[in-house]
């Protein structure tokens, strides 16, 4: 197993409270790694520690080799990890171009291919390239938002909770999207729609409490109702 990201014991803390108790989490390359649990477990604020957006105070991350848990967000992201927050965080009064354009590092031909790339892959947001991102359907928001992180070189994407809010016919595209971009690089993926976390998910950790309770392949998971029932609420 080809681990590219590795949380060891990671804790976290947002002002008084403990949120996260205990992260133990490999993420493999080039595969879709699904975060699992209830609501409140800590599944975000696993994402945002990653990002350097939460700072762990214990444990530590690395990825490659790299020890990246004091580093702050703006090096993390230089280094290949692209971030989709739940909230999307696209500039409403910028158009779809534009949003893309402030997204990019750098606008030379292997950039410009990646964002010809991604349009291909969201035919939506060529359609309303000049539109405000604020006039966007909420699925085509989500795709905007998940263009913007891939449409640079980023070895790592976390996106948190695609799938939230948006009707299923819409998820589906977002699953084909997904599972296409997994071919290009590594996804760690917050979702509580189980249906759809096991339709592009290659491996799962479920976090409980702020802590690691359990990990390894999806088709497992799939297949093991008691565990899905005590930790997601699925039965």
């Amino acid at each position: 197993m080809n681990s590219l990201l590795r949380l060891e014991d990671v804790h976290t803390h947002i002002g008084q409270y403990h949120i996260l108790q205990g992260i133990n989490i490999e993420i493999v390359a080039n595969e879709v790694n699904v975060l699992l649990g209830r609501n409140g477990a800590g599944k975000t604020t696993t994402l945002k520690t990653i990002m350097g957006l939460t700072p762990a105070s214990k444990g530590a991350i690395h990825f490659h080799e790299t020890n990246i848990t004091k580093k702050m967000t703006y090096e993390i992201a230089n280094m290949g990890i692209g971030y989709v927050p739940e909230d999307q965080g696209i500039f409403s009064d910028l158009t779809v171009e534009e949003n893309l354009r402030v997204a990019m590092r750098k606008e030379d031909e292997q950039t410009l291919q990646k964002r010809d790339y991604v349009l291909e892959l969201f035919p939506d947001l060529k359609t309303f390239w000049k539109k405000a991102g604020g006039k966007l359907s909420g699925g085509q928001k989500q795709m905007l938002a998940m263009a913007r992180a891939f449409v640079n070189d980023s070895e790592m994407l976390l996106i948190d909770e695609p799938s939230k809010g948006l009707a299923p016919i819409v998820i589906e595209k977002v699953m084909e999207a997904i599972n296409e971009m997994k071919k290009a690089t590594t996804i760690v993926l917050v979702e509580q729609n189980f249906l759809m976390a096991s339709g592009v998910g290659n491996y799962y950790t479920i976090i409980d409490d702020g802590e690691t309770v359990q990990s390894g392949v999806m088709k497992e998971l799939i297949e093991n109702e008691q565990l899905k029932r005590k930790y997601l609420g699925i039965g």
